[in-house]
C-alpha cells in the first residue's frame, strides 16, 4: 500500500500542492485527471522526490520517509521503488534499445549484466519489442520509444510505476499501442498511478479516480461515480468539456 499525506509544494510564492492526501492499494490502478496546471505533474514528481515537497510523509509498504528530513540514503530507498514513465521518454539517445532498459538494473539496481540483459530482454518481449533490441531511439516511432520506457520501468520491478501523460507527445495513431500496452499491465495487477488526458483508457483501466484542481484534490472515488454521476460541480464542468473534445 502507498500513502501520501500532507503533501505540500510551492515554487517561490505560487503554491502547487496543498496538503494532499492519497492511499492506493497495492494492485489498484490510480487515474488522476485534471485541466493543465493542476498540480498533477507536480503531484507525482513529489511522491519520487524528482521535486522536494515543502512538507509532507509517503509511506511504500514497509517503507517510511518524511520528506522534509531525507537524506541521499532514504531518496535512494524510494525511487528503488518507485518508476516513472515520463511524457517524452528521457532515453539516452546513444544507447540501444536494450542498453536503455538494462541502465537502471545495472547501475541502480547493481544486478550483473547478463541477468541484468536476460530481464530486459523479457520485459521488451512484453511491450512487443523484441526484434528492436539494437535499435537507437532515432530509429523508432514515439509509440516504440515509449513503450521502451515502460519496459524499462517493469523492468525495475517497482512496487509502483507512475505515469506522466504518457500518450500527450505522441502523434494520434500512436496513442492506441501505448494504452494497449499500460491496459496488459493493469490485468496483471501492478500498482500505477497514471496521469491522463485520455477519458475513455481511465475509464476502461482505473480503480480509483481523482480529479485535480489548483493543486488540490477536488474530487476522488469509483470510476463509475465519478464519470456518471460526480457530485462537483467542477468535476463535471471538466468531464463534460473532455467528452466535447472527444467527440470534435
Amino acid at each position: 500500500m502507498i500513502e501520501l499525506r500532507n503533501i505540500s509544494k510551492s515554487f517561490g510564492e505560487l503554491e502547487v500542492l496543498g496538503d494532499i492526501s492519497l492511499t492506493v492499494n497495492k494492485g489498484e490502478v490510480v487515474v488522476i485527471l485534471g485541466p493543465s496546471g493542476s498540480g498533477k505533474t507536480t503531484l507525482l514528481r513529489c511522491l519520487n522526490y524528482l521535486e522536494k515537497p515543502n512538507s509532507g510523509k509517503v509511506k511504500i509498504g514497509e517503507f517510511e520517509m518524511n520528506y522534509a528530513e531525507a537524506d541521499k540514503k532514504k531518496i535512494h530507498q524510494l525511487r528503488k521503488k518507485t518508476a516513472m514513465v515520463f511524457q517524452h521518454y528521457n532515453l539516452f539517445k546513444h544507447k540501444t534499445v536494450l542498453e536503455n532498459v538494462m541502465e537502471g538494473l545495472v547501475f541502480v539496481h547493481k544486478q550483473p549484466k547478463q541477468q541484468a540483459r536476460i530481464k530486459s530482454i523479457e520485459v521488451l518481449k512484453k511491450v512487443g519489442l523484441e526484434e528492436k533490441l539494437d535499435f537507437y531511439p532515432s530509429q523508432l516511432s514515439g509509440g516504440q520509444q515509449q513503450r521502451v520506457g515502460i519496459a524499462r520501468a517493469l523492468a525495475l520491478n517497482p512496487e509502483v510505476i507512475l505515469f506522466d501523460e504518457p500518450t500527450s507527445a505522441l502523434d494520434p495513431e500512436l496513442v492506441g499501442e501505448v494504452l494497449e500496452v499500460i491496459r496488459t499491465i493493469a490485468k496483471e495487477g501492478v500498482t500505477m498511478i497514471v496521469v491522463t488526458h485520455e477519458i475513455g483508457f481511465a475509464r476502461d483501466v482505473s480503480n480509483h479516480v481523482i480529479f485535480m484542481e489548483q493543486g488540490l484534490i477536488v474530487e476522488e472515488g469509483d470510476p463509475r461515480l465519478i464519470f456518471e454521476a460526480p457530485k462537483e460541480e467542477r468535476t463535471k464542468q471538466f468531464l463534460r468539456r473532455m467528452s466535447r473534445d472527444l467527440v470534435n
